[in-house]
C-alpha cells in the first residue's frame, strides 16, 4: 500500500537531533532500533526511550524492526550510564524499554529494577517503563513494580484475532494478565498500554480490544498508525484518518481511560512526559489544566 501524502510532515532540526544522539554516548534507544518515524522530532526535543538488555530480541514479531536472534550479554554498567545520560541531557522524564529476553531466567526484570534504582539515586526524573511480558512470571513483574517507577506500560499491540500472526510468541490473554497483575500488586500505579492500527483489524475488534484493556484497570491508552519499517515486516493494510483517531479517542475516554493519546504519529513513548497532571494527581497535588 502506497504511503499517503497527507501523512508527510516537516523535518525538524537535524542539529538538535545530532546533539541528542551524541549525548547518549553509545547507549541504545528503541527510537533508533525500531526505526521510529518520530526520531528527528523527539531527539530534537530531547525525548527518547532507552533500550536496555542489548539490541537483539529473542522474539520475532512481524511488525517490529528491532533485530532478533542470539542475544548479547547484559551490561551491568548500563543502568549507571543511563542515569548519567539523563543528567547530561537534563531530562525530566525517562522512558525505559527493552528487547524481550526469554533466555534470561527473570526475563531481565532485575536489570529493569537496577536501572530504575540508578535513576532514583542520581536524578529527580519521572520514570516510565515499557516492559515485555516476562513470560507471565509474576515474581519478575513484582521486581519491577517494587523498584518504584512512576508509570508502567505493557502493550497489547493488536486485536485478539491477529495476535498469533502479528506476535506469535506472545499472547493476548497473557498481556491482559500482565496489566491486571500490575494493578493487583500496586493499585495506584499508573498503567499504560497501546494498540497499533492498520494491521487488518476491524473497527468492532478495536472497540473490543480497548474495552478489554480498560477492564484490567489501565489508565492510559495510546493508539497509533502502524507503518511498515522495512521490507521484512508486515505490510500496512489501511491508513486511518485523523478524524478516525479522534473518534476512537472519544470512545476510549467514554470507557473510562484517564488519558488517550491517539493519532497517525503516536507511538508508545511519543511525547510520553506530557502527562504530568496525572503524576501530580497521583502525588496528591491539584490537577493541572489539560494541555493541548
Amino acid at each position: 500500500m502506497s504511503f499517503p501524502r497527507w501523512l508527510l510532515k516537516e523535518m525538524p532540526s537535524y542539529t538538535d537531533f545530532c546533539r541528542t544522539g551524541r549525548a547518549i554516548g553509545g547507549l541504545h534507544t528503541v527510537c533508533e532500533s525500531a526505526a521510529c518515524p518520530n526520531i528527528f522530532e523527539c531527539f530534537g526535543a530531547k525525548h527518547l526511550a532507552f533500550l536496555i538488555l542489548g539490541k537483539r530480541c529473542t522474539r520475532d514479531c512481524v511488525f517490529c524492526a528491532v533485530a532478533h536472534g542470539e542475544p548479547t550479554h547484559v551490561d551491568p554498567q548500563e543502568a549507571v550510564r543511563i542515569a548519567a545520560a539523563a543528567v547530561n541531557l537534563n531530562l525530566a522524564h525517562v522512558v525505559i524499554t527493552s528487547v524481550t529476553r526469554d533466555d534470561l531466567e527473570d526475563g531481565g526484570a532485575f536489570h529493569y529494577a537496577r536501572t530504575i534504582k540508578a535513576l532514583r539515586q542520581k536524578t529527580a526524573v519521572t520514570i516510565e517503563v515499557l516492559i515485555p511480558d516476562f513470560g507471565g512470571d509474576l515474581q519478575a513483574l513484582e521486581q519491577v513494580v517494587e523498584a518504584g517507577p512512576d508509570i508502567m506500560a505493557h502493550n497489547v499491540e493488536t486485536v485478539r484475532r491477529l495476535q498469533d500472526c502479528i506476535r506469535p510468541q506472545a499472547s493476548y490473554e497473557r498481556s491482559l494478565q500482565v496489566l491486571r497483575s500490575i494493578k493487583e500488586i500496586k493499585g495506584d500505579m499508573l498503567l499504560k498500554s497501546g494498540l497499533m492500527l492498520g494491521l487488518g483489524e476491524e473497527d468492532t475488534e478495536i472497540m473490543t480490544a480497548m474495552q478489554d484493556i480498560r477492564e484490567t484497570g489501565c489508565d492510559i491508552l495510546t493508539l497509533g498508525q502502524y507503518r511498515q519499517p522495512g521490507r521484512e515486516q508486515i505490510a500496512v493494510q489501511r491508513f486511518i484518518l485523523e478524524e478516525g483517531f479522534a473518534y476512537l479517542r472519544e470512545k476510549a475516554l467514554a470507557m473510562g481511560f484517564r488519558r488517550v493519546i491517539a493519532g497517525s504519529y503516536v507511538r508508545s513513548s511519543y511525547r510520553a512526559g506530557e502527562i504530568k497532571d496525572l503524576l501530580r494527581q497521583k502525588a496528591g497535588f491539584p490537577q493541572d489544566r489539560e494541555e493541548g
